[in-house]
Parts: structure tokens; C-alpha cells; sequence
């Protein structure tokens, strides 16, 4: 079968281990597992760390890519892929498993014309979402549902800062806090970006590390090393910076002080749960929310995908379909 995979681990130049070519066809390891035929698949920062060889042993290479996609498994259903692998008995927290992988990772990926899942992991697609919406959910949609609602326990009429707006995270919080009823404050270092936050719901955009009006309740924080300071300088006493991502560097200065002396909860996310994912669908059916489809590709041309969201010059999800 054709998937787009990486050849080897490459760190100083991702791009250039990017393949599109033959793959072996996934195999289940038992009756609990099965074969998706792949319709729709979103790109994530996760999909580049992979290319550089992030967390993963060199013995996996050639690996497959992609963590999220929606298709139909083997019964005819339309269904929409966690991306996460875990066992059946870890359903309300899976990173609680000893053994958690994640397609593109443990697993071959999602950018493929076939790929092999947990059962226990699938849901239902909404029929108001195409296959291209539904693709491009879990990697980014799923993680801004659980950091504002789950971990950050956001309520309507607080205020929230989200970091690095332009991606597909930072875009799906705007949309969601938006439609929840909160002021979504939002920070970008290109002005067309600033302009695409408050189309899409901000009620301000600023540039990095501009102080704002008053502290806000909570942080939205996945880009790391850049923003750390302002993010911790910007909250309330009491608030927290709910942290997904690191994509400008993960040793930042910690600046432990104004954390104890504010008594500020930094807490993490790694992605939703499967009851979360059931309740993000229904969430945005009812306010008919939509990911923003920056550009798609057919899985072919992928590397252009790849090429645009290394650059981050994206405004939204980037997705592939076959």
C-alpha cells in the first residue's frame, strides 16, 4: 500500500527522510484490533519530531507518519481515530498505561491507504463533519477541548490567553473558547495572524510578549522556550498555564518563584480522552464549529504539507486525503 513514512531519523534536515512510497499492509496483532481504510489525515508538530527521530528508537525507521484520521473500518462505519494506543482498561486516563504508544509512533501512522487500530479507540464520525474535518480533530481539536475544559476548568466569562495563535491547537482554542462564552485573548508575531485570531473569535490580538490589559485566569501554552516568561507573567494569582507543546524548546527558564509566590498551577496535556472526543463532537455539532482547513493535499504530495507547516506559515490545519 502507498503511505507517506520516514525513511530514518533525521534531526538537522526532517524534510529531506520525508517519503511517499510502497509500505507493508498493517497487520493486527489480535481480534481487538482492526483495519481502517484511511479517508482524511491532519499534520501535526508531532509528524516533525517524528522526522527528526524525537523520542522514537532508530529501529522503528521506516515509520509510517500521522496520528490522527477519520475513514471507515471493516463493518462499513464512519469513524474518527483517537490516535492514541492503549489498553481497553485505561479508557479514562490512557497515558496511566505503562505501555501507551501513539499511531506514528509505537505504531505505524495514519498517513497511509490502510492502517491498523485499537477498536476501543474509535468513534463515530458526525455526519455534519466531512471526512476532511473529521481528520484533522484529534491531534489538535481533542488536546484544546481537555486544556480548556477538562484541565483549566474554564467557565463563561473568564479570560484566557492562547500563545502562538496560527496552528491548528491554538486555532481550535479560539473557536472552542469562543463558543463557550469566554474572552479569548490571543499573542502572534505576524499580523495576518494577529488578523485570522479575531476572525476566528479573539477578542484581542497581541504581539509575543506585549503586556496586556489585566492578568487572565488561565494560559494556553504549546510554544515553549519563547513565550514561557510572558505566559507566567501574564496570569492571575491563582490561575494556571495549561502547557501541550513546546515547539520553540523545552528547557525554558523555570522561573520558579513567581510560580510558588503566585501560587500558579502549571499542568500538562497530552491529549483527550475518548469520553472527552464523544463530548468535543457533540460540543461542536451543536455550535457548529469547524476546523479550519488551511490547505489540503492529496497524500502524494505531502512533502508541500510538511514543507508548510516546518515554515509555520499555516493558519490552520494542513490535511491530506486519499
Amino acid at each position: 500500500m502507498k503511505a507517506v513514512y520516514a525513511e530514518r531519523p533525521c534531526p538537522d534536515d526532517p524534510l529531506t527522510a520525508l517519503r511517499f512510497g510502497e509500505r507493508p499492509e498493517p497487520e493486527p496483532p489480535d481480534d481487538d484490533w482492526t483495519v481502517l481504510e484511511v479517508r482524511s489525515a491532519g499534520l501535526n508538530h508531532h509528524d516533525l519530531w517524528t522526522l527528526r527521530g524525537s523520542g522514537v528508537p532508530s529501529h522503528r525507521y521506516p515509520l509510517t507518519l500521522g496520528v490522527e484520521c477519520a475513514g471507515t473500518d471493516d463493518t462499513g462505519r464512519d469513524v474518527i481515530v483517537h490516535g492514541m494506543v492503549y489498553g481497553r482498561e485505561f479508557l479514562d486516563c490512557p497515558v496511566r498505561d505503562p505501555a501507551w504508544t501513539m499511531l506514528g509512533e509505537g505504531r505505524p501512522g495514519t498517513f497511509a491507504e490502510r492502517v491498523a487500530v485499537p477498536r476501543h479507540t474509535l468513534v463515530a464520525k458526525p455526519p455534519q463533519l466531512s471526512f476532511t474535518e473529521a481528520g484533522a480533530i484529534t491531534g489538535t481539536w481533542l488536546t484544546a477541548y481537555r486544556m480548556l475544559f477538562t484541565r483549566a476548568e474554564l467557565l463563561p466569562g473568564r479570560t484566557v490567553l492562547v500563545q502562538g495563535s496560527g496552528g491548528g491547537l491554538s486555532t481550535a482554542l479560539i473557536q472552542l473558547g469562543r463558543a463557550a462564552g469566554l474572552r479569548v485573548w490571543a499573542t502572534s508575531r505576524t499580523g495576518w495572524k494577529r488578523d485570522l485570531a479575531r476572525e476566528l473569535g479573539a477578542d484581542q490580538a497581541f504581539v509575543p510578549g506585549a503586556p496586556l490589559p489585566e492578568p487572565v485566569d488561565a494560559v494556553m501554552e504549546s510554544v515553549g522556550r519563547d513565550t514561557w516568561a510572558h505566559s507566567l507573567r501574564s496570569v492571575r494569582a491563582g490561575g494556571c498555564v495549561v502547557v501541550a507543546g513546546a515547539t520553540t524548546g523545552a528547557l525554558p527558564p523555570a522561573h520558579l518563584t513567581r510560580i510558588f509566590w503566585n501560587e500558579l498551577r502549571v499542568l500538562g496535556v497530552m491529549c483527550g480522552t475518548l469520553a472527552e472526543l464523544r463530548s468535543l463532537l457533540t460540543f461542536m455539532v451543536a455550535h457548529d464549529l469547524r476546523p479550519r482547513i488551511y490547505r489540503e493535499f492529496p497524500a502524494e504530495d505531502g512533502a508541500e504539507g510538511f514543507r508548510l507547516l516546518a515554515e509555520g506559515d499555516v493558519g490552520g490545519k494542513i490535511v491530506l486525503n486519499w
